[in-house]
């Protein structure tokens, strides 16, 4: 399956975005999809975790109350709402793909496709 994420951008600290991450595939439905991001100097870290049918979710600390992953099947596409942006925040973020159904997995081998990043830029 081909990824592409879009809907990056700058934003001032205390706004909002919405990432979004299309699918090639009419087997979206098939996997589980997550979010990952890698700020500058640092390694790729799991952000948010989505089932095939999006009724179970799972988010890193770091974003929890404050980011909302979501699907949308019939549009084969995967969405991240981002609110309270932090500078911290600040970073490339991948959508990915995974054959498996189970979201409580953070590590990016546990994912099979991925996107090709689009940058969130938070300003102090």
């Amino acid at each position: 399956v081909q990824l592409q994420a879009y809907g990056g951008g700058l934003v001032q600290a205390g706004g909002s975005l919405r990432l979004s991450c299309a699918a090639s595939s009419r087997t979206f439905s098939t996997y589980g999809m997550g979010w990952f991001r890698q700020a500058p100097g640092k390694e790729r870290e799991f952000v948010a975790a989505i089932n095939r049918s999006g009724g179970t979710t799972y988010y890193a600390d770091s974003v929890k109350g404050r980011f909302t992953i979501s699907r949308d099947n019939a549009k084969n596409t995967v969405y991240l709402q981002m609110n309270s942006l932090k500078p911290e925040d600040t970073a490339v973020y991948y959508c990915a793909a995974s054959h498996s159904d189970y979201v409580y997995k953070g590590e990016s081998y546990d994912y099979d496709f991925w996107g090709q990043g689009t940058l969130v830029t938070v300003s102090s």
